[in-house]
């Protein structure tokens, strides 16, 4: 169960001299002397607790956790700010502004609510949406609530129009940590690796504008302790998370037993997303926005996709109002003279020669036709735990049973994506248990074609399996586990120029987490504004 609650307006109290300038200084700032909030009347003792004198730097309040940013509807002017307490706090509020005018605005938090369905462990996230920014602009911030020390970061809008940006891509990270087993013994998480904290700050030497994480984020569902993995994978990715949004999409492992009508109430609680879903029990699974010339829709892939992955079994649960989204935007991103590239964020795959999930049939009936009928350029997937890209796809190879993507181009080095859609696996986040070495070796790949009617106790739905030839495979790195791709936007100088999307793969390497660049590669299409 999900719960929202609303908080009033911040006040115009002020933060001393010293404790901004130290604020400041964790977020890259410095020394500025600029007027600022500060936390407020402090929160009133628990009962039962030791006697102390609540302060703005010292109040007994749950502490600000997990900072991270998300893009409102329109990341040119719009920023949310959101972070986790371990309990009920008052007035949440943020601080933001520039370096040339100070932290002179102030923004309230509204509060969701959710309480874990294993542990009965109540959470709090809080989530304060900024709007009237400038487009590609720097801004700082502060966060805090009554009681509580504030913490902070910095922040850039999005540009307005063609502009050049950097954006980057993974799935599948899990979360570093030590956890207690159920005997009450200290255990590892059996996800983590060390790569799931490198590849954060592989993020960081990168510094994109926006980051995808294509679902599968901590695996909390197959943890003892679901809300600590929560925690954990906030407090490895506030590295990177509170200097720029990191945009999510809900995987398979997002769907815990407890958690809301279909398993996704904590994902929910924990992200506010730019969703126009009315439903509260859809909201946020799906959503869209625009960055530059860069039109990003995010999926959630369940609601389509046959395989059963997740603590339950959820296929259709949008009764098509999903799928209809997604045909709504891909039809108004193609007619919009201001888009060039199309971009599609989601967990599950259409392709992959591993032989791990397979690729799935229900997402290419579902999408397939679509990504197709509107040009769509690039697809990015987590999913499979390795790195593979397609050829340029169009249409099917006739007579296919599992719907076999075409090849258009055979060229991998420098893509037209006006002849076909780039699907990239990118599923090297940080979780154990990685396929790399698990790649069909003779030019074939499997498909799952149908699941059991039934699910057995403790299990999930039996897969049916039909091979085909991977006539579509382009690049695979079979070396390497981990690694993130980075895409940065060259706009083109003039109506009808080419734009392109240059394309870096880096390998997140064992064992300092140092980076290496495994392949580059260039997309390319027509601007939309030569149309006539």
């Amino acid at each position: 169960m999900v719960a929202h609650l609303d908080t009033p307006e911040p006040s115009g109290d002020r933060l001393t001299r010293r404790t901004a300038v130290g604020l400041l200084g964790t977020a890259g700032v410095g020394a500025v002397a600029v007027p600022l909030l500060s936390a407020g009347p402090a929160a009133a003792a628990p009962a039962g607790a030791p006697a102390f004198h609540p302060t703005p730097d010292a109040g007994g309040a749950s502490p600000v956790q997990g900072l991270h940013l998300t893009f409102g509807k329109d990341p040119s002017s719009q920023m949310v700010v959101s972070w986790l307490t371990d309990g009920p706090v008052n007035r949440p509020r943020v601080l933001y502004g520039t370096l040339e005018h100070g932290l002179g605005s102030g923004a309230s938090a509204h509060t969701r609510i959710y309480t874990d369905g294993k542990s009965g462990r109540a959470v709090h996230v809080h989530h304060a949406p900024i709007s009237g920014l400038r487009p590609d602009t720097d801004y700082y911030y502060l966060v805090s609530h009554d009681g509580a020390t504030p913490d902070s970061g910095t922040f850039r809008t999005a540009p307005r129009g063609r502009r050049p940006l950097t954006f980057t891509s993974f799935g599948d990270q899990s979360a570093p940590q030590v956890t207690w087993g159920a005997d009450g013994t200290a255990a590892f998480d059996a996800n983590s690796t060390p790569a799931t904290k490198d590849i954060v700050t592989g993020i960081e030497q990168v510094a994109p504008l926006f980051h995808l994480l294509n679902g599968d984020l901590c695996y909390a569902n197959l943890d003892v302790d679901r809300v600590r993995t929560w925690n954990n994978f906030f407090t490895n990715n506030t590295r990177s998370a509170r200097f720029r949004p990191w945009m999510p999409a809900a995987g398979n492992h997002e769907i815990e037993s407890g958690n809301g009508p279909i398993g996704l109430g904590a994902y929910q609680t924990y992200f506010d997303l730019p969703s126009t879903e009315s439903d509260d029990e859809l909201a946020g699974l799906w959503y869209a926005f625009t960055a530059g010339s860069v039109r990003v829709i995010v999926l959630q892939n369940d609601d389509v996709a046959l395989q059963d992955g997740g603590d339950v079994y959820v296929h259709g649960y949008s009764g098509g109002r999903q799928l209809a989204f997604l045909e709504r935007e891909l039809k108004a991103a193609r007619r919009d003279s201001d888009i060039d590239w199309v971009v599609v964020a989601m967990h599950q795959v259409m392709i992959s020669s591993s032989d791990a999930n397979g690729a799935d049939l229900g997402l290419r009936a579902a999408y397939g036709p679509l990504f197709d009928r509107y040009q769509v350029d690039l697809v990015v997937c987590g999913h499979e735990h390795n790195y593979e890209r397609s050829l340029a796809v169009r249409g099917v190879v006739g007579g296919s049973e599992t719907l076999t993507p075409n090849p258009a181009s055979p060229r991998t080095d420098d893509i037209d994506t006006g002849l076909g859609t780039v699907h990239m696996v990118l599923g090297g986040g940080g979780v154990s248990g990685t396929t790399n070495q698990a790649f069909f070796k003779d030019g074939t790949a499997k498909v799952i074609t149908a699941v059991a009617a039934t699910r057995p106790e403790g299990g999930k739905r039996a897969a049916t399996y039909v091979k085909e030839e991977a006539v579509w495979t382009g690049v695979r790195d079979i070396e390497h586990p981990y690694g993130f791709a980075a895409f940065t936007v060259d706009p083109g100088r003039f109506p009808g120029d080419t734009t392109r999307m240059h394309v870096t793969y880096y390998n997140v390497n064992k064992p300092h987490g140092e980076l290496s660049v495994f392949e580059k590669f260039t997309l390319h299409r027509k601007r939309s504004d030569g149309r006539d």
